[in-house]
Order: C-alpha cells, then structure tokens, then sequence
C-alpha cells in the first residue's frame, strides 16, 4: 500500500532571520517528526521542542499531534519577560506620574476628591451661568420686539 504525502510548512523566526521549510511528509506523522524531518534545526541550533512550544497555524500545540495538508507548523521562541509583569510596571508608573488615577488605574477623575459641597456649588455656578445666558437671550428679545412696535407706530 503506498503512503499518503501531505505539503506542510515549518516555519521558526528571531528578531534576526525567519526561516519556511516546505516539505512533504507522511500521512499520519506527528508535529515533531515532521519538524526533525525539515532540517530547521541546522539554521537554528537553539531549536529545542523539550523547551519551545509549538503550534500549527497560530494555535499551540502537542509535539504529538499530526498535521494535515497544507497546514504550518510554528515553532515558538520562549517569552524574554512576562507581558502581565510589564503592564503591571507600566500602570504603576503612570500612576506615579499623574497619568493615572491612584486608586481605580484608569484615567485621573478631576472631581474625585472634591467634597459633595464643593461638586454642589460648582454644579450651582454652572446652572446660574447658564441661567444668566437665557436671561439675556429673553432681555434681548423684547427689546428687539420693543423697538420693532415702535417703528410700526
């Protein structure tokens, strides 16, 4: 009986160089047969898949599964620092430049830390503003209607 080729891609990348192996293996093989079978080793003597984890199109993997037709094996690079540890630092840092809120993180609340008398009479200075503005609106309409009944006289 002969034996089912399929074409996969492996694929291992560094800052530096990227290197796709195309082959065709077996039917039925596993992730790490078909990774020892493309040689990528000898660009990338660094490769230990004890050590890196691997993945096909994107979605991590075992060494023990088996690939299908057209699929691309992906070799992984171990994490240089923790993406949680970074954002931790980041957002400690911002609070202490102001750039952040010191108690929820999220953007400084300029009301925050003002008293509720202090947010009622700057709520209360800015309805008066807004009722001087409608005043003069009205002022300004019957002199306008006012001057228009006295040319009409």
């Amino acid at each position: 009986m002969a034996e089912t080729l399929i074409s996969i891609e492996v694929v291992y990348a560094t800052p530096e160089k990227q290197k796709i192996v195309s082959l065709s293996v077996v039917e039925g093989c596993t992730v790490a047969e078909a990774i020892e079978q493309s040689g990528i080793a000898r660009f990338f003597p660094e490769i230990d898949l004890s050590k890196n984890a691997v993945g096909i199109w994107n979605k991590t993997c075992k060494t023990t599964n088996t690939p299908r037709q057209g699929d691309r094996i992906e070799i992984y690079r171990p994490l240089i620092a923790d993406p949680k540890e970074i954002r931790r630092r980041r957002a400690e840092q911002a609070k202490e430049d102001g750039r952040a809120d010191k108690v929820t993180g999220g953007r400084p609340d300029q009301q925050r830390g003002k008293g509720l008398a202090a947010k009622a009479a700057e709520q209360a200075a800015d309805n008066q503003s807004t009722e001087s503005q409608s005043t003069e609106n009205q002022t300004s309409e019957n002199s306008n209607n006012t001057n228009k009944a006295e040319r009409d006289a």
